[in-house]
């Protein structure tokens, strides 16, 4: 490992499960469903009721339900030097959806840098559904190039009225609960998240004697421009994006044990995403969705995916799909409704995005 590789030293996620990484990693190895009414608006002119959200957030309070998630977090692992990349879809557009002022993603990045007690402002970094994969590449693209030797990223979105009606006018909410890879799936199902990622050059770690948690191996970006909502449905636009991560870390199809999936639920993601991945891969590997769990995150979903990741690095096996029963054809061989055992110490996480966006990350332990 060189001095200059990307090394993860610490994170941290809140999510519906609760708070701390380690709860969320145990809800999904033990399969469980965080999904449950939706009890924060009035979802009787939606296509769904459910939707997996934190619990104990006050929509009335003078700060913002994304700042109130991003409190919980234990911090202190977090250097103030570190370069702060916001990934985030719509910010804090609770504050927007009762009239407030000051509520753009300069004045998000603003608050949580103050919140984190960092130093320099930092930029946003908004892709859609790619947010954190996206902001972990330009992570990796300044470390790197020797311009940064810390970055935090900060990746984040709730569960909105505004969000929530998108997703159903779109046709794009399951009535029940998402089912990624399912034969059966109709739809996703909204979620939010708050974390973060600590990346440092390999050799400042080194030298502050930081426990070295992964190494970001490579990552890999494209855009299929193909529609405004849907994705490409060959997969090609997701394909380049992943063979880009591996000529990124050096490594080919062969060394990747699994690849932690987008896996909306919908239809047209989930059959895109294993045209992709069989472009690519010779062979079927493992593939696993936090989203039947956790439901879709968006900005902040990578995150989890990456925390989900590395706990499978270092448990040599993956955590089943919540919410899968029925194997879709395309999907067996590669998605399960139980643990699955690997080999190797690599992985993917990838991630697909309105606007055609594709990200891939490799993740090594």
């Amino acid at each position: 490992m060189s001095d200059r590789d990307a090394v993860v030293v610490a994170y941290d996620l809140v999510s519906a499960f609760g708070t701390g990484a380690a709860v969320c990693v145990d809800g999904l190895y033990a399969g469980r469903s965080a999904i449950a009414r939706c009890g924060r608006f009035d979802t009787a002119r939606f296509r769904s009721p459910f939707a997996a959200q934190v619990d104990g957030l006050d929509c009335s309070h003078e700060e913002s339900i994304l700042i109130q998630m991003l409190r919980r977090l234990q911090t202190a692992s977090i250097p103030r030097d570190a370069l702060p990349i916001l990934a985030t879809t719509v910010g804090e557009i609770d504050l927007l959806e009762r009239g407030e002022e000051r509520c753009t993603l300069a004045d998000t990045l603003d608050r949580v840098r103050v919140l984190l007690g960092l130093n320099e402002r930092g930029v946003v970094v908004s892709a859609a559904c790619a947010s954190t994969c996206a902001a972990i590449s330009r992570s990796v693209s300044l470390i790197r190039c020797g311009v940064r030797d810390a970055v935090v990223v900060i990746a984040v979105d709730i569960v909105s009225e505004f969000v929530f009606s998108g997703f159903s006018a779109l046709m794009a909410l399951a009535d029940d609960r998402a089912r990624p890879f399912d034969r059966d799936r109709c739809g996703l199902t909204a979620g939010e998240a708050a974390g973060y990622v600590v990346l440092m050059s390999a050799g400042r770690a080194r030298r502050e004697r930081r426990d070295i948690l992964a190494c970001i191996r490579g990552c890999g970006q494209s855009s299929d421009a193909n529609h405004m909502t849907g994705p490409s449905r060959d997969g090609g636009g997701l394909a380049r994006a992943v063979r880009r991560s591996l000529d990124s870390a050096g490594l080919s199809a062969a060394d990747i044990g699994f690849i932690a999936a987008h896996g909306t639920g919908t239809t047209y993601n989930d059959a895109m995403e294993l045209k992709a991945f069989k472009q690519v891969f010779e062979s079927a590997r493992p593939v696993f969705s936090v989203k039947g769990a956790l439901g879709h995150t968006m900005g902040s979903a990578g995150l989890v995916q990456l925390v989900a990741a590395i706990a499978a690095l270092e448990r040599q096996a993956v955590p089943p799909t919540v919410g899968l029963r029925q194997v879709d054809d395309d999907a067996r061989g590669w998605a399960g409704d139980s643990d699955q055992t690997f080999e190797g110490s690599s992985a993917m996480v990838v991630n697909a995005g309105f606007g055609g966006i594709n990200a891939a990350v490799v993740v090594s332990v």
